[in-house]
């Protein structure tokens, strides 16, 4: 995490040297000095980094960078940002760099006294002792996966015409190589391949040791053989398998560049050979799988956990029944990571021989309160803490802060990716790139965690994007301990005595600080937290704030650069707040109506979410001048100010905004805010639609893909200010994609309208959107539509066939009681995949009716799901 620290500010202090040169000017030198210190650090951490673990005084120089970096980051922030207020008044602005410069020298110093000069960028040398012939592991307790196994068997005896490789991919601890162990040394397998090669790919491995392996067990190894060189060796043992069955399995292959040079070693005309390789990397297993898609490993079911965990801890399937019901509770705890069970059954078995004392059953029901810490900080051999460490190691710097933020988020949170993704990019972890905007960037950042298996993504959007993702428990856990030990990131818990661990005198220390419960009882301890950057509290609970306890809040930490506070409700905003003047992002709830123009003060603000009780809020800050703003979002209709000059807008960065007035929706926002992908407006929206100056033209609006239209005539009710239609097509956004429609009351002939839109994907109408009796679906529309929702209407015949939504995926149906049936040509759209009912009794049987001809039509590798509520 130190290199990451230091990547960020080099980056910074590249930034600031081309965008604010006229700012530094007085401290240029100074910061020219720093940027050579932190590349000295940077090469000595990067020449170390295999040491970092092991190293006690490497621990201790790598928090002293760290911090170095920390308050090196701070100071220039101030700088900065001073230097940029006192622009108007023609003041200058100094930076004091000389305690860091002294703080340089003394960890410099400890790294010579250490390591002298001379061996400061030296590698380690490599270990040349000769290697053992290779072979699977020891496998003890090898249960669970009895589908897969039997299906991995099947495949691979199955006859082919093409060189089949398969790849079994999954997280780690997932018993990836437990169940490549098992295929391999089955009875059947044996006799079915004559040939058996076992191969253990390290991340270092050497291409020519791993051929050489090969040949030991198809040949003599001569000295004309070790004379040969990588493409020689590679040429020879292609030649050796070309003819006969042979099966080669390659454990633990972490890039695709691996599997590259050890594929050079495999005949392709070869049908009758097989591989199988494991991996934690979905990009090599993707790269590698031919011709089929690679197999997904799943998490063990509970009675797979409760297997395991009693042949662990008991050394057999009969648990005494005191045990019975603790153990099942710390087998689900486990989350069926069989790695996670197998750490916690070796635990257990320690004080489990013999009969079953009372200290026996309160040491059980002690770890069934604690499962994933004790699998992290009390396993004597760490083989958790080692997994996780494998892939945390292997990430590149700019990733390392991302995972390590996932242990900012509560246990079993489901984490919405727009929101993960926008607090990254208030932290800074994002870097630019000319060529996409910091979100996409973000995203990609998220697919490569996700694709190495630490992040497990949860729910998709229609069009593919993940929408959210978590983590699992063991690997949180290994977020928090490891972000702790570099004072990256600190969680604050409330033990049963009522104190707060870690102790509340530590906060000094640490950039991050999260807290979940008690959050009223911390506040008030008016606590100081110089360095702490970011505040974020995500209780269940809600806690109504005095203006003592906001003050408290502002007056602890005043570097904050993320605040998400939401389940704080403030009944006023503290003034203190307006000199949070480095805050990039920002969450709070409130009561009130108006948000002060003082906003304004907070020029470095990314992202502004406000929740609030008021149905409307009064925006008295000129989101149009804030430079650095991207997302303005709220639950209320905000009426936002109006610029007076165009010239007085900002950078136009703003990419959300939502949701705003009808009032506020005028001609000037497709030039306000040209780089818009979010829209949501509530209001009358006939007093849009209809008026003859065209309000509503969006179609200059190139990047909005995302709209939302709710219809509000409070406080007369909703079905009279129903619509009589909708814009022209041509009016809508041409990128949109999109498109929510809520209390509308069209009727059922407009749907046509909407399905002239080329390029919408999702479609979404609740608390009808449309009403009426009979919807006929119009041919020639909705040629991209994958989602179709639809929420709340008295809709009772709905006549339709395949070729209305030729790619429709998904059918969402909420509450659509009068609904007789669906109709049962879309049941021959090949693409659809989903189906789910809520309440909507009477449509129920032609729901299973579609379910029953989907089996039918199904192709193989194709899956088809019904979800009904209530079930009948």
């Amino acid at each position: 995490m130190a290199d990451a620290a230091i990547e960020f500010l080099l980056e910074n202090i590249k930034e600031i040297m081309q965008y604010h040169a006229n700012s530094i000017i007085g401290a240029k030198r100074e910061i020219e000095n720093l940027e050579s210190d932190l590349r000295f650090f940077r090469e000595f951490l990067r020449d170390r980094v295999k040491k970092r673990r092991k190293d006690e005084f490497m621990k201790v120089v790598v928090r002293e960078i760290q911090d170095l970096v920390y308050e090196s980051e701070d100071i220039i922030d101030v700088f900065i940002t001073n230097g940029v207020h006192q622009k108007s008044t023609k003041s200058s602005s100094s930076i004091d760099l000389h305690a860091i410069d002294k703080r340089v020298k003394g960890i410099k110093q400890k790294i010579e006294l250490r390591w002298p000069h001379s061996d400061i960028l030296s590698f380690d040398c490599a270990d040349n002792r000769e290697k053992p012939e290779p072979r699977p592991p020891r496998m003890k307790n090898v249960v669970g996966f009895k589908d897969v196994t039997e299906d991995l068997i099947r495949r691979l005896t199955q006859e082919t015409n093409y060189f089949d490789v398969i790849s079994v991919i999954g997280m780690f601890g997932l018993g990836k190589t437990t169940l490549a162990c098992k295929v391999y040394n089955d009875l059947e397998i044996q006799c079915f391949f004559p040939i058996r090669i076992w191969l253990s790919i390290s991340q270092d491995f050497s291409a020519r040791d791993i051929f050489l392996d090969i040949l030991k067990q198809l040949t003599t190894i001569s000295d004309h053989i070790l004379a040969k060189n990588d493409h020689e060796l590679a040429y020879m043992v292609a030649d050796l398998l070309k003819r006969g069955r042979f099966l080669i399995v390659m454990d633990d292959v972490w890039e695709t560049a691996d599997w590259d040079r050890l594929h050079a070693a495999l005949p392709e005309d070869n049908t009758k050979g097989k591989v199988l390789i494991t991996s934690r990397m979905n990009g090599v297993s993707y790269y590698a799988s031919r011709p089929r898609p690679p197999y997904n490993l799943r998490l063990f079911n509970l009675e797979e956990s409760w297997e395991l965990l009693r042949l662990e801890a008991l050394g057999k399937l009969d648990c005494p029944s005191q045990l019975e019901l603790v153990g099942r509770r710390i087998a689900k705890s486990c989350d069926g990571l069989p790695l996670a069970i197998a750490v916690i059954g070796g635990m257990l078995a320690t004080r489990s021989s013999g009969s079953v004392t009372t200290a026996t059953r309160r040491y059980w029901e002690k770890v069934s309160d604690h499962v994933s810490s004790y699998a992290i900080g009390n396993d004597p051999a760490d083989r958790m803490q080692k997994s996780i460490s494998l892939s945390y190691d292997k990430l590149p710097y700019h990733l390392r802060p991302c995972f390590l933020y996932f242990g900012l988020f509560p246990k079993d949170y489901e984490i919405p990716v727009s929101k993960l993704i926008r607090m990254w990019i208030g932290e800074g972890f994002v870097q630019e790139n000319r060529d996409c905007s910091l979100e996409e960037t973000a995203e990609k950042y998220l697919e490569d965690l996700i694709n190495i298996n630490l992040v497990r993504n949860e729910k998709f959007m229609p069009y593919g994007k993940v929408k959210t993702c978590r983590v699992h428990d063991m690997v949180r856990d290994f977020c928090c301990i490891e972000a702790a030990n570099e004072n990256f990131l600190q969680e604050i818990k409330c033990n049963n005595d009522g104190q707060f661990t870690p102790s509340t005198s530590y906060t000094v220390k640490y950039r991050r600080l999260s807290l979940h419960s008690k959050c009223l009882d911390f506040i008030s301890l008016r606590l100081f937290g110089p360095r702490v950057s970011s505040f974020v509290c995500l209780s269940k609970d809600t806690y109504f704030m005095s203006p003592e306890n906001s003050s408290n809040i502002i007056g602890s930490f005043k570097q904050l650069r993320v605040l998400d506070v939401l389940p704080f409700k403030f009944t006023k905003i503290d003034v203190d707040l307006y000199n949070l003047l480095h805050l990039r992002y920002i969450a709070l709830s409130s009561n009130l109506s108006v948000l002060p123009s003082k906003f304004n003060q907070l020029w470095n603000i990314q992202t502004l979410i406000v929740d609030t009780t008021c149905r409307t809020l009064k925006v008295e800050a000129d989101i149009w001048t804030m430079n650095q703003l991207r997302h303005f979002k709220t639950n209320a209709t905000a009426t936002l100010l109006k610029s007076t000059k165009s010239g007085e807008i900002g950078e136009r960065r703003l990419q959300t905004l939502g949701l705003i007035s009808v009032e506020s929706c005028t001609e000037e926002l497709s030039h306000q805010a040209p780089n818009l992908k979010k829209l949501g407006i509530r209001g009358q929206l006939a007093l849009l639609f209809n008026r003859r100056s065209g309000v509503f033209d969006l179609r200059n609006m190139s990047e909005l893909g995302k709209l939302k239209l709710i219809n509000d005539v409070y406080p007369n009710p909703g079905r009279e200010g129903g619509l009589s239609g909708l814009p022209q097509p041509h009016q809508f956004p041409p990128s949109l994609t999109s498109l929510t429609l809520c209390a509308t009351f069209l009727s059922w002939e407009h749907m046509s309208t909407l399905g002239l839109l080329k390029r919408l994907e999702v479609l979404k109408l609740k608390d009808y959107a449309f009403s009426g009796d009979i919807w006929e679906a119009a041919d020639g529309g909705f040629r991209c539509l994958e989602l179709l929702y639809i929420e709340d209407t008295d809709l009772i015949d709905w006549n339709a066939s395949s070729h209305h939504y030729p790619k429709l995926n998904t059918l969402v149906l909420k509450n659509c009681e009068k609904l007789r049936g669906i109709p049962a040509e879309l049941a021959d759209i090949p693409s659809l995949q989903k189906l789910e009912l809520h309440t909507c009794i009477s449509a129920a049987e032609s729901a299973k009716d579609i379910l029953d001809a989907k089996k039918q039509t199904l192709a193989e590798g194709s899956a088809f799901t019904l979800s009904i509520f209530p079930p009948i």
